[in-house]
């Protein structure tokens, strides 16, 4: 019974390590790379207002 509380335990560590390092990695690249990523916001913001209307409409018709 210890033995499986035991796994348990560790995999709820790799878990909160492996987000940890995740949410790292995702800090350092948006922070590296935010020119880029402005850009790329530009870039969807028609696609995503175009979208946006579309949806509205189909509401709107129903």
């Amino acid at each position: 019974m210890a033995e499986g509380k035991a796994k348990k335990a560790g995999k709820a560590s790799l878990k909160i390590i492996l987000g940890l390092i995740l949410l790292v990695l995702g800090t350092w690249a948006i922070v590296g790379w935010w020119q880029n990523l402005l850009v790329l916001i530009k870039g969807a913001l028609g696609i995503i207002l175009i979208l946006a209307g579309v949806i509205s409409l189909a509401i709107a018709k129903e």
